[in-house]
């Protein structure tokens, strides 16, 4: 297989999956039928121009250059999916409960999201505070965000 066959398949992978180090990569590639060693997966990292990026875990990740807005918000997305069980409006507050020890995670990519609308989060166990910048309807952000529950209910 050709450069650019394992090019796409390296960004191919790191859109689909948590890779934070050149073994990983190089494994993960292997297990796609790909023989490469180490230097090369070094050598496609700098071509491709990936970049390492916090994951809503924590880790640190390979990750395309220039993740778009759009990118973050299908994450955000995609985390309000997995994490969230409900979602109301108190007041200038948005909170959101998730399962029990879920709550900082789903704090976290909705941090990294960098949503125009959120000031900051708080995280508990089970509940997030969403603290709104001025001017931002938290009945309005409750309704964005219940749209992406209503999404994952039909999936």
């Amino acid at each position: 297989m050709n450069r650019k066959e394992r090019q796409a398949a390296i960004l191919r992978l790191v859109g689909e999956r948590a890779l934070s180090t050149q073994a990983e990569l190089a494994a993960a590639l292997h297990d796609g039928g790909f023989d490469v060693v180490q230097t090369t997966v070094s050598r496609d990292i700098a071509e491709l121009g990936l970049v390492k990026v916090r994951a809503p875990s924590g880790r640190l990740v390979y990750a395309p250059p220039g993740a778009s807005d759009a990118d973050k918000l299908r994450a955000l997305g995609s985390a309000m999916r997995r994490y969230a069980v409900g979602v109301e409006a108190a007041g200038s507050l948005v909170v959101i409960t998730t399962p029990s020890g879920f709550a900082s995670a789903l704090g976290q990519a909705m941090d990294e999201a960098g949503h125009p609308a959120i000031a900051g989060t708080i995280a508990g166990d089970n509940t997030i505070f969403v603290a709104l910048h001025d001017g931002i309807s938290a009945g309005a952000f409750r309704d964005e965000l219940a749209r992406y529950l209503a999404r994952g209910a039909a999936a």
